[in-house]
């Protein structure tokens, strides 16, 4: 049974690819996607912190054949690629400090990960973890989220391209959406604060930034009362990893729902398939994504969880906010027992091509979010004839 819900209005933010931890995240998957390109099965949990003149890697790993990888030379090369190509802003590709404390995968671990099959494969950790999804935007995804993604990623091609000269790659985003029965009806407040050179008047970036951000946004959602923030101090020069310390992992909430739902905590970046803070996030969310595109319910959240070197899940939980066509528990029966979906670690890197990826990278979603792109498998609607079948609406 639906229920009527509260109007009320959601905040989400996003982060650009110059953002600190976003800085770490990309280094961090681009370092496992270049181990993966050696072996498929490689083991990379590779964490990532930036701050002034200085980047670090540490973590474990271990690849056949991987001793050509160059951690310093791809973390110089994703820092160029972000943007940081100015010596006085005070981290600059070419010459901050490295430091490497990678080491290989603990072999207490590993016992309980490589078992020599998909089917018997372990997860490579205990914990839970969460998929959401909701029909109230075409991405099936939170409408706040979708929109702070969009604005910056609306910016990132304006600084690259060069129609927006004076902007540089540290930036956040924040929409407030009113709802109203649980779908957006209005945008209230955008925040804005984009890093920018010197020379530049705060009333043109004002101004600028308000107008590049109106287009880019729903415009049947902005009325008149919509306020815009823009660098709300009036200022933002010093930025990035010069102006505020980064890791990975630090922006699990701008990496999948933007607050939306529960999060079981692990971070996604940084880390291969074995590790289920990843690849069961992943399936959680095709798997919810799936419920709601099959008309199973409005809203889905899928929790799954595990535990070290053990392949089966120890418990799945679903929730539908009071959308469901269906009891939530008949739902979470066909989830685990209808044989459409395979929770196991090493059948979840098989269904979704996590370890050779085809058409992507993790780099890739290492900025703008995990969800919600229709180029990563885990967005697929491919099972909803198949939950169709399972029951009678």
């Amino acid at each position: 049974m639906s229920k009527i819900l509260s109007p009320h209005v959601f905040t989400s933010e996003s982060v650009s690819e110059g953002h600190p931890d976003k800085v770490a995240d990309q280094v961090s998957d681009a370092i496992l996607d270049a181990y993966l390109a050696h072996d498929p099965h490689a083991h990379v949990a590779c964490e990532t912190a930036v701050g002034h003149d200085l980047l670090v890697n540490l973590g474990e790993i271990t690849c056949r054949g991987g001793e050509s990888v160059n951690p310093e030379a791809i973390a110089r090369s994703v820092v160029r690629d972000i943007g940081y190509d100015r010596p006085a802003e005070g981290f600059y590709y070419d010459t901050f400090r490295y430091v490497s404390a990678l080491h290989k995968q603990s072999p207490d671990i590993n016992q309980g990960v490589d078992r020599g099959s998909d089917e018997e494969q372990g997860a490579g950790d205990q914990g839970m973890m969460f998929g959401y999804a909701t029909d109230s935007t075409p991405e099936l995804m939170p409408a706040p989220i979708v929109f702070s993604h969009r604005l910056l990623r609306t910016f990132s091609r304006l600084r690259r391209s060069g129609e927006l000269p004076y902007l540089r790659p540290d930036a956040k985003a924040q929409v407030s959406v009113r709802h109203e029965n649980g779908r957006p009806v209005a945008i209230e407040t955008v925040v804005v604060s984009h890093q920018t050179t010197d020379e530049v008047d705060i009333a043109r970036i004002r101004r600028d930034v308000e107008e590049v951000a109106r287009g880019a946004l729903d415009k049947a959602l902005l009325t008149n009362d919509t306020r815009f923030l823009v660098n709300p101090t009036g200022k933002f020069v010093i930025g990035g990893p010069s102006g505020d310390a980064g890791v990975t992992g630090r922006k699990i909430i701008v990496d999948t729902y933007g607050g939306v739902g529960s999060h079981g905590g692990g971070a996604v970046s940084g880390t291969d398939a074995s590790k289920v803070d990843r690849s069961a996030a992943y399936y959680c969310r095709y798997v919810a994504k799936n419920v709601v595109a099959a008309g199973l319910a409005g809203k889905c959240e899928v929790q799954v969880s595990y535990a070290i070197g053990r392949a089966d899940a120890t418990s799945i939980n679903v929730s539908t906010y009071g959308t469901g066509k269906i009891p939530e528990e008949k739902i979470a029966d066909i989830l685990m027992n209808s044989g459409i979906f395979d929770f196991r670690p090493g059948m979840i890197a098989k269904a979704l091509g996590l370890l050779a990826p085809k058409g992507w990278c993790y780099r890739d979603t290492a900025t703008y979010g995990h969800f919600g792109r229709p180029e990563f498998p885990w967005e697929r609607t491919d099972k909803v004839d198949a939950l169709k079948a399972n029951v009678k609406l």
